[in-house]
């Protein structure tokens, strides 16, 4: 599966904070987080896995919507060619 990069534009700050709120149970700050700055990311369950590819399919949806509503391409661009 390629990475859609031209749908980035079409990312909102709604989709950003929508994913960082549905994570953001999984952040646990080490016991000396004042000190150090650092914390870590607990597994997700598999629940939790499919929640984040349904979002992830609905995400790319709508931008593919909003690319389509804009006058855009649907498809990727292709890679520049490498032939002399």
């Amino acid at each position: 599966m390629k990475l859609r990069l031209d749908l980035l534009e079409h990312l909102t700050d709604q989709d950003i904070l929508e994913e960082v709120l549905a994570n953001n149970h999984r952040y646990k700050p080490e016991p000396n987080f004042s000190k150090t700055g650092v914390g870590s990311l607990s597994s997700a369950s598999i629940e939790e896995r499919a929640q984040e590819e349904a979002r992830s399919t609905a995400r790319i949806q709508r931008a593919m919507a909003q690319l389509k509503q804009s006058g855009g391409s649907s498809k990727p661009p292709s890679p520049p060619s490498t032939k002399p």
